[in-house]
């Protein structure tokens, strides 16, 4: 049976499935992906292969509380990042909102480092590709669970969804990433303070994200399709067609993996790394503001399992600072 994918669960115990040609099957003797993950790499083996070996009682997904596809036991120790203008026709959306911010009819600092990208985000095999945008979201205290809210700041003048691709990655004990594989998630991001000026970008990427339960090992495909949609009140409010994957793409991956992994601190020996690789669609660009309590979902093949969370709100908290 081929092993496409891993599932981290819970059922009284934590557990990991995997989903395979034949269904979902326990992995015996396994609590995490990560355990998994660095028991592969000392076996000298993949993922895939090491799993096939693990494969026990067949499992009803519907029965049991699904979780992240990776975690760490220390959320400091996992980061989440990501890249944006990755896209093609990624650029249209922003190049709007910071052009209508600007009332400049010169391009954009978004359009500009778009169409970088399209010049040199695919490099010949060996060669460093132009450099993306870059920004970090927080560790990993951040993600939503499967079902969980998708929290939003009091503070937030909005909360989007972003419907994307995110590789999944551990460095191993001599500072070189490996990626276990990429989980379809939901990079969730405040599009409003974003055009109000661009150098607010930082701020509004500081925010929680979701990731679907699976890990999908091996390749990507090339070309991803996918569905985004909002839910409210039972009802479809919104919903597009998606695509990612390196067909759709102004960056190749291992372009896009250079440029976060370049610099040192992100080689540290056993931290773990989410990486979004970017979007081209987003709600915000129609118009549509999310209200608290509407569903964001997010789907595509090759992924089984979508990405869904509810919108929550945080209660206004005013933070002082404490002399000592």
């Amino acid at each position: 049976m081929a092993v496409t994918s891993l599932v981290q669960f819970d059922d009284g115990a934590r557990g990991v499935a995997a989903i395979t040609s034949d269904g979902a099957r326990r992995v015996t003797g396994a609590t995490t992906t990560l355990v998994l993950a660095q028991d592969a790499i000392a076996d000298g083996t993949t993922l895939a292969a090491l799993v096939a070996d693990r494969l026990g009682d067949a499992i009803d997904l519907n029965t049991v509380r699904l979780l992240a596809p990776v975690g760490h036991a220390h959320p400091a120790h996992l980061l989440v990042s990501g890249t944006g203008l990755t896209h093609l026709g990624s650029a249209e959306g922003r190049d709007a909102m910071h052009r209508k911010a600007a009332e400049n009819p010169d391009p954009t600092d978004s359009m500009k480092m778009f169409l970088m990208g399209v010049d040199g985000g695919k490099p010949a095999d060996g060669a460093t590709g132009v450099q993306p945008e870059w920004f970090y979201k927080g560790d990993g205290a951040i993600l939503a669970a499967p079902g969980e809210p998708l929290v939003s700041p009091a503070f937030a003048l909005d909360g989007g969804e972003e419907p994307e691709i995110a590789g999944i990655y551990l460095i191993d004990d001599d500072g070189v990433p490996v990626r276990l594989g990429y989980a379809l998630g939901n990079e969730f991001s405040d599009h409003v303070t974003e055009r109000g000026n661009y150098l607010w970008l930082a701020h509004s990427k500081l925010r929680a994200a979701a990731l679907g339960p699976e890990l999908l090992l091996g390749d990507l495909p090339q070309d991803v399709r996918g569905t985004s949609r909002i839910v409210r009140d039972g009802a479809v409010l919104w919903e597009k067609p998606f695509v990612s994957g390196e067909a759709n793409m102004s960056h190749s991956l291992a372009n896009l993996e250079h440029h976060h992994f370049k610099y040192a601190g992100f080689r540290r020996p056993g931290d773990v790394h989410v990486h979004f690789f970017g979007t081209a669609t987003l709600s915000f660009s129609d118009g549509v503001r999310p209200q608290a309590g509407d569903v964001f979902e997010v789907e595509a093949s090759p992924f089984t399992l979508p990405v869904r969370n509810p919108l929550a709100i945080a209660s206004a908290d005013t933070v002082k600072v404490r002399a000592l």
